[in-house]
């Protein structure tokens, strides 16, 4: 269908139910797919080697051929072997975006190395961490900083996001340049400008002579926006944002009733 050859799914919200798991039904399609020789990529805001240490626990063990992590920032492509980083955050500069949240009832998370890193411990860190099912690391980011990192996501209960991000609107700094963008309703999280997932995904792509015209991407929220813009086909979850629906192409069931498997199925199948 409009020669693609590619799906790629964001990961919390898109292919990961309310409960974070993947429906059977899902699986079950994304396995077909593959086996007709479709690739097959998850593209999420979580780190790399997070998103590999679950596959298994997802039901989707040797079915990802590539991983685009960290908002576009992180490429693992299992199928040829090869990972790339891409524009990470400088120390200083996150630094400088906790010091812009001082007072606020806010912590901070940064994704690294299959953990999140987190400055303090509190509620908010433990109910990431438990609702991720990534575990969690306490340090010192004076330390933990001294090399730059994929990203920061600033932490916070769902009642505080126009406070957070009306905050980070107004945080800018003359020797860096970051980006800001809603990923759920409790992450706001910072990055390169140049980050998207798009260019994770083109990179991605190119590494096997295809382009955003080979794909088919699902994704929900206000991060996914790009991605189901620029691919050939961009489907959105019908728990999806305004602004990602507003680009989309089709609109298919939410994450909880296999929006995922019903599009696969009725599209892109053959018999």
């Amino acid at each position: 269908m409009n020669n693609i050859k590619v799906i790629a799914c964001d990961a919390d919200g898109t292919l990961l139910t309310s409960t974070g798991t993947v429906g059977e039904k899902t699986a079950a399609a994304i396995k077909k797919a593959r086996s007709q020789g479709y690739l097959f990529g998850i593209a999420t805001g979580r780190e790399s080697l997070s998103v590999k240490d679950q596959l298994a626990d997802w039901g989707l063990a040797g079915q990802v051929d590539f991983i685009v992590g960290s908002g576009g920032s992180e490429l693992c492509d299992l199928s040829l072997d090869k990972q790339e980083d891409n524009y990470p955050l400088d120390g200083a500069l996150i630094k400088e975006i906790i010091k812009h949240y001082a007072d606020m009832p806010v912590n901070f998370a940064i994704p690294y190395q299959g953990l999140l890193y987190a400055p303090k411990e509190d509620d908010l860190i433990k109910t990431l961490s438990k609702e991720d099912k990534i575990d969690y690391r306490i340090v010192d980011f004076d330390e933990f900083l001294q090399k730059p990192k994929p990203k920061v996501m600033i932490v916070f209960n769902p009642e505080d996001m126009d406070k957070v991000v009306k905050r980070g609107q107004s945080f800018s700094n003359p020797h860096y340049k970051s980006a800001a963008l809603i990923t759920t309703s409790t992450l706001y999280e910072f990055m390169d400008p140049r980050i998207s997932k798009t260019f994770g995904l083109e990179k991605i792509l190119s590494w096997h002579d295809l382009t955003m015209d080979n794909l088919c991407a699902f994704g929900d929220a206000d991060n996914d926006h790009d991605m189901i813009q620029n691919a050939k086909i961009g489907v959105v979850m019908a728990n999806g944002s305004e602004l990602t629906k507003s680009v989309a192409n089709f609109i298919t069931d939410d994450n909880d009733h296999d929006g995922i498997a019903n599009y696969i199925e009725q599209n892109l199948l053959t018999e």
